[in-house]
């Protein structure tokens, strides 16, 4: 059983990265074939600085490995350092259809944000609406890059959230009307769930994900924060007037997610609270325990920068010959000579 976990280098990375996606990839990694895959392609799908996308890209490599992921058993990747993605990408290309790509969720909701007026299938000389900016192409084809980058390595299970659940169903589809065309070439994966992660939520707007791209960081906790910003972002969690500590989303979603966090930093149930001054305290320790090896083990990490570039490298190599082969097995299906 293979496993691929992705992450953008883009924003920093916080603490519902954390306990949604990097805990779980090193808690399974003793048992299940993992890669670790910093998708650093995908971060250009909106305008970026060169300098700060290979910096933000060393930074995740080292934040992974802070965390916990162990490159012996976990090969850490740099999606970009292996080409038979992009191959692979313009393959699928071929049998995906405009109308598939151009209805993903975050394309129709980035490309609005980016350029108010666009308009997807019409876009065109003289079409839609006023342009502020241009939408780049690679905004609209990426989710066929994100299916090549699942694809390539055979890998039997995707971790999503709600959010990419549109993005994994297109690279199944993909997978799945190559296969009937050309011969079964791929593996075709199935997305999992971690069991226990909660769905953490901005401190400052509990109805929104906890999320890297949104406007204010005002409710959202850095794994490289210091312990005073930790705590000033605690203290100022939205919560509400009812005045009772109690598990109820509909209604008192702000405590919630406090409670929510309290449990999976600890991993036991919170116990009774007469005051949300107490529970945000003890969400804070609870918070600052989990961070601080983090930080200690990145300030380490960050020491010796070569040392990761080694860590990718040699992840590369692990993972390159297959991914080679799938390609290989691609081509010679569609119709390319050797």
């Amino acid at each position: 059983m293979k496993r691929l976990t992705g992450f953008q280098p883009t924003g920093n990375l916080h603490l519902g990265n954390l306990l949604g996606a990097m805990r779980p990839l090193v808690r399974d990694q003793q048992e299940v074939g993992s890669i670790a895959m910093i998708a650093d392609l995908h971060a250009m799908t909106m305008e970026h600085d060169p300098q700060v996308l290979r910096q933000k890209t060393l930074e995740v490599a080292t934040l992974l490995l802070a965390a916990g992921v162990d490159p012996k058993r976990t090969p850490l990747i740099a999606h970009s350092q292996i080409p038979e993605h992009t191959e692979l990408h313009y393959l699928l290309e071929c049998v995906c259809h405009f109308g598939e790509a151009a209805r993903m969720i975050q394309f129709k909701e980035k490309s609005a944000a980016h350029s108010p007026g666009f308009s997807a299938p019409s876009e065109g000389p003289g079409a839609g609406g006023k342009q502020s900016a241009p939408v780049r192409l690679s905004l609209l084809s990426y989710p066929v890059l994100m299916a090549a980058d699942i694809l390539v390595h055979d890998v039997h299970q995707v971790p999503v959230g709600e959010d990419q659940n549109q993005h994994l169903e297109l690279a199944r589809t993909l997978a799945t009307r190559f296969n009937a065309r050309y011969g079964e070439t791929f593996v075709v994966p199935e997305g999992v769930r971690p069991e226990s992660a909660a769905r953490i939520m901005d401190l400052a707007d509990p109805s929104a994900k906890m999320s890297k791209s949104a406007r204010s960081s005002a409710g959202r906790i850095g794994l490289l924060d210091p312990p005073e910003l930790i705590r000033r972002t605690i203290s100022r969690a939205v919560t509400d007037t009812v005045g009772v500590v109690r598990h109820d989303p509909e209604n008192q979603p702000g405590v919630t997610n406090l409670l929510a966090i309290l449990a999976e930093c600890t991993g036991e149930a919170p116990g009774a609270y007469t005051s949300y001054g107490a529970l945000k305290r003890d969400v804070t320790d609870a918070v600052e325990a989990l961070l601080a090896p983090i930080r200690k083990r990145y300030a380490e990490l960050s020491d010796d920068p070569g040392y990761v570039r080694e860590i990718l490298a040699e992840g590369k190599a692990a993972v390159r010959p297959a991914a080679l082969a799938t390609v290989r097995r691609a081509r010679g299906a569609i119709g390319l000579l050797d």
